[in-house]
């Protein structure tokens, strides 16, 4: 089969497509011929050795795809999937034609998605569902800013707050990303945060009240305290600019505000019981039409996945990067 192997930590530009054996599926695996993967900043990182969930050398890249269960694929007991099951999931060496997967990392890829739009689910949106819901305890009529939100994550929870009735300001940096949350977030206003003291324009929107939830997967919540409000929860999703902040404490202290971390990949270890418990809710949200996962309109081949990894990292897309692995692909 076809594969991205890291055989020496990095930089994926300088990764090449091989043929490698098919992976042989271990106990409580089966195999998932893939039709469509996603891209991550986190694929960057693991490619150079900086992730912190780094496989043993050498590795095939990737994490996120959507696919069908192959035909020649074991079904281990309790496993509640048949072979040509359509199936999202996430598991090491999602860059290739064929991943081995714990049946428990997979769940069945609604009849109205397409496998790009699975490919980006099982990540970045159970992430931003239990980083408002779990986390921030949104309630319906707040105010949300949410940073980079023409990102995989971000564009997501700008749908999601609008589902769950929230008032959205995205945040991001250019206006052809501006129109992007407008348009495929439905976000209520959009700010430009490349702008000097974009905050002004925060509050002004907000009456002067300013936002109830920050949400932030970059690296931007010491800049947007000047612009939560009284007793707002601060969303730390990740550090995508690379500059992990150090925070002010005492805006925390005179705002009353909490500064609240989602580490989504941890529940596994800490709290496998609620996992389930997200992933109905999500289900049936995307089921209902409220949200609908957003595809950038380059769906690279395989063969070029470097070139979607070099777009990713300059920050010159939005939505789920994703490469199509097999023929282009429908939801059928």
């Amino acid at each position: 089969m076809k594969a991205y192997i890291v055989n020496e930590l990095t930089h994926p530009s300088k990764l090449t497509i091989q043929t490698v054996p098919s992976p042989q599926a271990g106990s409580g695996e089966v195999l998932v011929d893939v039709h469509s993967a996603a891209l991550n900043f986190f694929d960057i990182l693991q490619s150079l050795g900086k992730y912190q969930n780094q496989p043993p050398l050498p590795f095939i890249l990737g994490s996120e795809f959507a696919g069908r269960i192959s035909q020649d694929s074991p079904i281990p007991e309790g496993c509640p999937f048949k072979k040509g099951d359509r199936v999202f999931g996430a598991a090491q060496g999602a860059f290739a034609e064929v991943v081995k997967a714990k049946w428990q990392s997979l769940l069945p890829l609604p009849d109205h998605l397409s496998y790009e739009q699975g490919a980006g689910l099982f990540v970045t949106w159970p992430t931003s569902y239990e980083a408002l819901v779990g986390r921030a305890e949104l309630k319906a009529g707040e105010w949300v800013l949410v940073t980079a939100a023409a990102g995989g994550v971000g564009i997501a929870a700008v749908q999601l707050a609008k589902a769950l009735g929230a008032k959205v300001i995205a945040a991001a940096g250019s206006q052809a990303k501006l129109d992007v949350c407008k348009k495929y977030g439905g976000a209520d206003h959009v700010v430009d945060y490349t702008k000097k003291d974009w905050q002004k324009e925060v509050l002004k929107i907000t009456g002067g009240k300013g936002v109830d939830v920050v949400y932030d997967p970059v690296g931007k919540i010491q800049e947007s305290l000047k612009c939560i409000a009284w007793k707002g929860r601060a969303l730390v999703v990740g550090f995508a600019a690379g500059n992990i902040e150090k925070l002010p404490l005492n805006l925390v202290l005179l705002k009353n505000i909490s500064i609240v971390g989602i580490h989504w990949g941890a529940y596994t270890v800490k709290e496998a019981e609620h996992i389930p418990v997200v992933w109905k809710d999500l289900l049936e949200l995307l089921s209902s039409g409220k949200a609908t996962p957003v595809v950038y309109d380059t769906v690279y081949p395989l063969e070029k996945l470097v070139d979607g990894l070099r777009a990713l990292e300059k920050r010159e897309t939005w939505g789920k990067v994703t490469v199509s692995v097999r023929a282009p692909s429908t939801k059928l």
